[in-house]
């Protein structure tokens, strides 16, 4: 473990390169692609290639590893040699993921692959079932996010037509089984659907509340 800590500068000659992380982490980061993508593939049946892959970039993108090296406890106990240090707030990021990596490439070596791929489960797996940004739209997020714990699909109904029918006013509820409904409103059935979709996600903390734009004529979310 103590290579799978230590930073390029920490060594004074370039033959010295395989006493770092760099090589750790070739390996962690393939160990990682593959026991998510075991995860992803077992947790989504009904996913297809191109939604497995976008869940996939979003687990494995070294903001992500960054998190989880630092839930570790990792950055205090990476040896620097030459001045370096975790300052910096990108430089840290990207130091952080590599050595999330490189322990996942120890623990692949000195352990096996299912000891790795169960470190992987312990800090991967709530972040897969509760992603921080909708890999689609909203309605597709909230579906998903329903599949995944095998609910119902979520319903929408159209509670509240207001306005002239040139400019009408849709007030729209969605509701997962075992969830109180959220309602939203918006300039179309589509618009207020999706933005009860996204309310829903928010307030459930699938996704991180932003501040909201400024809402187009006869448009609000409640």
């Amino acid at each position: 473990m103590k290579r799978a800590l230590t930073h390029v500068s920490a060594v004074k000659t370039n033959s010295a390169r395989g006493e770092t992380y760099q090589r750790l982490e070739f390996l962690g980061d393939r160990v990682l692609g593959l026991s998510v993508s075991a995860m992803l593939f077992e947790t989504f049946p009904k996913a297809d290639e191109g939604e497995l892959s976008r869940r996939l970039a979003e687990l494995v993108r070294k903001e992500t590893c960054a998190e989880v090296a630092d839930e570790w406890g990792a950055g205090p106990h990476v040896r620097f040699g030459g001045g370096e240090s975790l300052d910096g707030d990108s430089k840290k990021v990207t130091i952080l993921a590599d050595i999330c990596e490189s322990i996942i490439g120890a623990v692949f070596l000195d352990a096996g692959f299912e000891a790795a791929k169960a470190l992987v489960a312990r800090s991967w797996a709530g972040r897969m079932m509760s992603p921080r940004r909708p890999l689609r739209d909203s309605k597709t997020a909230l579906q998903e996010w329903a599949q995944a714990r095998a609910l119902p699909t979520p319903v929408y109904r159209e509670v509240e037509r207001l306005g002239p029918a040139h400019a009408p006013v849709f007030t729209v509820d969605v509701t997962v089984e075992g969830f109180t409904a959220v309602s939203a409103s918006g300039a179309s059935k589509r618009v207020a659907e999706q933005a009860a979709a996204q309310a829903f996600l928010e307030r459930e903390g699938v996704i991180e509340k932003k501040p909201r734009r400024a809402l187009a004529e006869g448009e609000t979310i409640g």
